[in-house]
This record gives structure tokens, sequence and C-alpha cells, in this order.
């Protein structure tokens, strides 16, 4: 902070900045009326290439984050859109009327800055002002620079006060774009076409998740902001796309925790004539891909984890997963019966609608998943608990289905996608039954998808991944609200 400025409470420093604002009003140099402001350089840009900039005639602009006055002359740090860096104000060289108005600016006033580049004697880069001007006015006072902003509801509440408090956040925001950027260039590069498809839907489905539902007064029809891309992904497969993906939000009116906000970004990508391993295949390659273009390795630092996406992932079945961290091989259990008389023994609850693959779900959530650290694909699930699978041929009652998971985290879904319009029809009727008994997340019966399923689609692999865990895991984020820049929050008050 300004070490000029005395220890007031907000509400009088509030009042002191209006009153600036009042006095420059009434000079007739109001900074709200200015339009634009020739900027042509930026901190990191100058930094870097200092050499050449030496002793060039720069202008910047950026919101004043410090500034300590010293008589005739005074030093103060400029935020940008790529960093910090300072900048010398001389009385002598800006003027004195500009160099007075300059010193009753406040920290979090926006200014622009033209002069020359230089070093100072204590060997920091920095623009030496020849012209300075005010911008935009700060009328509220910024959190004190030494301790930061360290109310995390606030926060998430107000990422521009957190980017602008905290430099350090936005370089979390930037990887972010890089790793949807990455994303792009590796599947376009393998012949995928982006599309979009839409957000607004009739009938909820293509996953395991209870809608927000709204109205649409025209139609006079309610409506349901989609919980996922799928089932319109897979129409274009069938309209004769042979490859195609989506990056976009999806919605789910469910819980709120590190790994889950109600509105999130997913991928999902769908690709005609292969199956769950070719799904494998690309997402191997794609997380790598976008590791090393994002952080430069394959090597990703987790706290106190280093996960390796260099190496080969792991392959597991569900059932190889239950028997390998729970000791007990459903292989061998016969009947709902056995599988009930198991789950009581361990005392893992389950409904009475559940089925033997629903209660095998329950033992991979109770002793396997905390357990997949490195990179593992897990794959084999329950024909109960995956509806727009393909069956496995060979293991009957599984599908051709996986999931990967790292740090015992889901970070992507993956199917052989079930192209047989009667198999479909008898797995949405039984979804159907389930929410006629209160199963808010289970499916309908989409009578469009079942016709576009009987014009014929080929056999395809379709895969569903987390932009925002992805995110997570290269930035080392705790907690998906930290990659999202706006997160939902309870409004106060």
């Amino acid at each position: 902070m300004d070490q000029h400025q005395p220890a007031l409470s907000y509400s009088e420093q509030e009042r002191i900045r209006r009153d600036k604002l009042q006095a420059l009003m009434d000079q007739g140099a109001n900074p709200y009326l200015l339009t634009k402001y020739p900027v042509d350089a930026h901190s990191e840009q100058i930094k870097a290439d200092f050499e050449h900039l030496d002793g060039s005639t720069v202008c910047i602009a950026g919101r004043m984050i410090s500034r300590r006055v010293m008589g005739k002359a005074s030093f103060g740090h400029l935020l940008d859109g790529q960093g910090g860096i300072q900048i010398y104000v001389r009385r002598d060289d800006v003027g004195a009327e500009v160099y007075q108005q300059f010193k009753a600016w406040d920290v979090g006033d926006l200014v622009g800055v033209k002069g020359f580049v230089f070093r100072t004697q204590m060997g920091e880069i920095s623009v030496h002002a020849q012209e300075i001007v005010l911008l935009s006015k700060c009328l509220k006072p910024l959190p004190e620079k030494f301790h930061g902003l360290q109310d995390q509801d606030l926060r998430y509440r107000q990422r521009y006060l957190d980017m602008i408090v905290n430099p350090e956040v936005r370089e979390t925001f930037v990887k972010r774009s890089q790793v949807i950027s990455a994303i792009r260039t590796f599947l376009n590069g393998r012949g995928f076409l982006e599309v979009e498809t839409p957000v607004l839907h009739t009938q909820a489905g293509g996953a395991a998740a209870r809608p927000f539902i709204t109205h649409h007064n025209t139609l006079d029809i309610d409506m349901y902001l989609r919980i996922a891309l799928e089932l319109h992904l897979k129409r274009l497969i069938v309209g004769g796309f042979e490859r195609v993906y989506e990056i976009g939000r999806v919605f789910r009116n469910e819980g709120m925790d590190t790994r889950h906000n109600p509105e999130f970004t997913m991928l999902e990508l769908y690709q005609a004539y292969t199956n769950y391993e070719g799904m494998m295949d690309i997402v191997e390659d794609m997380f790598r891909y976008v590791a090393h273009e994002v952080n430069g390795t394959g090597v990703v630092d987790c706290g106190d984890t280093q996960l390796d996406l260099d190496r080969p992932f792991e392959r597991l079945s569900m059932v190889e997963a239950v028997k390998k961290y729970a000791g007990v091989d459903f292989d061998q259990v016969q009947t709902l019966e056995e599988a009930r008389a198991l789950a009581d023994e361990r005392g893992i609850k389950y409904e009475q609608r559940h089925k033997k693959g629903d209660i095998l779900n329950l033992f991979f959530d109770e002793y396997v998943e905390a357990n997949l650290v490195q990179p593992t694909f897990l794959y084999g699930h329950p024909v109960e608990i995956s509806p727009l699978a393909k069956k496995d041929p060979l293991h009957l009652g599984y599908t051709e289905r996986f999931e990967v998971f790292m740090l015992g985290r889901e970070m992507g879904n993956a199917f052989s996608e079930l192209n047989d319009p009667i198999d479909q029809r008898a797995r949405f009727e039984a979804q159907a039954a389930l929410k006629a008994q209160g199963d808010e997340e289970a499916q309908g019966v989409d009578e469009d998808f079942l016709n576009a399923l009987e014009i014929g689609m080929p056999p395809t692999g379709g895969l569903g991944v987390g932009v925002d865990r992805l995110v997570m895991l290269l930035t080392n984020a705790p907690s998906i609200r930290d990659v999202l820049l706006f997160p939902t929050m309870k409004p106060v008050g």
C-alpha cells in the first residue's frame, strides 16, 4: 500500500476516494471519459526483450498496485495483462501539475505510462515515465498486499479481485486455456470435427444425473439444461460424420464439493468404426500430449504424489480391481442373494432396486476407487450401470466400457457405444421404470434417438472427459472452484 496513506476504515477510505474523483470531475478531468490508450508493450515482454528495448520508448498501462513517494520522484508497480513492472515517475519529467495529481492517485487506480525502458541501480527493469495519465479510478481499496486476499469464499465470489491481489491465480487460468487449446490441436490433428449441439433439451439423457428444468414460454413445454453431450453427437455419427467432438458446458442439479460444480466443462468425442479400446489409446495419447504442451513434461507433481503420464496406463477390469483391493471375487458370485449377503457382511448399504452389478459397483466405490492413484483404465462395468454401452460378448452381464482414474479420481468415461436399437429401447425402458420409482438420475425413453439408431449407427467408440478435472490435475489445484473463473456460489444475504 502507499506508505503515505493513513490507516483508515474501508468506509472512510472509500469516501476519500470518491471525494478525489469528484475533485477530478470539478477540474474537468473525468477519467471515465477516456476511451482508449495506445498500449504497445507489456511487462513480461519488456523484461524478456530488455537488451533490445533498453532505452526505447514504450506505452504501457495497468493497475497501480503499489507506490513509494520520495519528494520529487516516486516509484510504483503496475500490474498488466502479463504480470508486473516497476515505473519511475519524476516531477521534472512529467511536469509539476501532473506529478501533483499523481501523488493524489490511489493504489488500485488504472494508469497509462509513456516512457523509456531502463534498469535501476538495484537492477530492476523499469519504465521511466515521460507522460502518465489516469485511465480509471478505483473507488474501493484493495486488500493489504502483504496479506493478500485470504478469504477463500470472497476469492471465489470476486475473482476479479482475487486476480489483482493474487496474480499467480491468473496463471491457473492461462493454463486452463492452454489445456483446451491443446485438446483441440490434438483432436483436429487426428481428423476430428468440432461441432456444437443444443444446450436446451426436451429429454434429459446421456448420463445418470439430475437435470435442471426450465420452461419455454412460446412452446409451453418444460426443457432441460443438458447433462451430457452424448446423444446429439451420436446422431451426427448416424448422419455420416465419422469423427466428431464438442467441448461444452453441461449442467447437473447435484451436490457440490471439491470435484463437483453444478455447471462444468466436458469434452465428448465419437469415432466410427472403433471401440472402447480405441478410446483407451486416444485418452492415453491425449493426456500425455496435453501435459507436455502445457507443462513441458509428462510427469505431474500433485502434492506428495508424482504421476507419470509417459508410462503405459495400467488396465484393470472392475471384477479384477474388487478382487485385488476388497478380496471379493464377483466371478464366483452367481446370484443377487449372494451379492447382498457379501454386502451385508462388509457393511455396504444397498437399496432393494440394486442388482448384482450395482452391488459390485458399490464394492468398487468402497474399496477400489481411492487406490487408483497412478493412471489406470478401469473397464468391464456391469450392464446395470451402463445403459448406453455395448455388452461384452465374452463376459455376460458386463459392458465394453472404461473409466480412467488418477489420484483416486475419475477423469474420463468411455464405451463401445450401443448401436442396437432394440437393446437400447429395452435399457431406456428399464431406466424409465427406475425413474418412475423415484430415481431422479435415471434416464427416460428418447424416441428421436431410438429413431436415429433404427436408421443405423456404425460400430462407434465414445469418450467423455471432465476438462475441469484435467486442469485441476495439471495445475495441482485442490478444488474444482480453483479452476473455474466463476464457480457457482450461494448469494450473500
